[in-house]
């Protein structure tokens, strides 16, 4: 059975050229070459790269000038490399050591690296974003629509004896919220 080389060409914005790179994977011998001339975050990327995917059967290679044309991050290129190699789909990047497609141990090598490093980009990205939350107090969810003085305030009437009912039309708030201002001052 003969095995096809599929080609994935990827450019960022539309005003780039996918020519080159189509160019270099037809030199490199790819029957096909599907491509996006999007950004990686496009609809219409993601649907070219799916089409690429279903194609592309076991023993088959996909052929890329470079690893990053698969994602934007290195988390999104390991993600195309496990779903192409469960499908036993070997990939090759004609720029870079990455070869999976020959049981190369250099191949391996190297997405195994690319594995740990996409591991320490995803705690990098986990770390940025837990040292901007602590730095600026937004720990997400949406802010509190009463401000500490007057959630107290409220506790202390409903403490009195007036209704959640009462104190939600008064202060332009649900029941649910005032229920919960109860709960955090208890």
């Amino acid at each position: 059975m003969k095995h096809d080389l599929i080609g994935w060409a990827r450019v960022s914005t539309k005003d780039q050229s996918l020519d080159l790179q189509k160019e270099r994977l037809k030199e490199a011998g790819c029957c096909t070459v599907f491509g996006g001339k999007h950004s990686g975050v496009s609809k219409a990327n993601d649907e070219e790269l799916e089409s690429m995917i279903r194609k592309a059967e076991k023993g088959d290679t996909i052929i890329v000038t470079k690893l990053d044309r698969l994602g934007r991050s290195l988390s999104q290129v390991l993600s195309v490399v496990d779903r192409l190699t469960d499908k036993g789909v070997g990939l090759k990047a004609l720029d870079q050591p990455i070869d999976t497609s020959n049981d190369d141990a250099m191949g391996k090598a190297m997405m195994q690296l690319l594995g740990m490093f996409a591991e320490m980009e995803k705690n990098m990205i986990f770390e940025r974003t837990m040292a901007g939350r602590e730095a600026t107090g937004n720990w997400g969810g949406r802010s509190n629509k009463l401000d500490e003085d007057t959630r107290r305030k409220v506790w202390r009437e409903h403490q009195s004896g007036v209704s959640k009912n009462k104190l939600s039309k008064q202060y332009g708030v649900s029941r649910s919220t005032v229920l919960n201002i109860c709960k955090e001052f208890e």
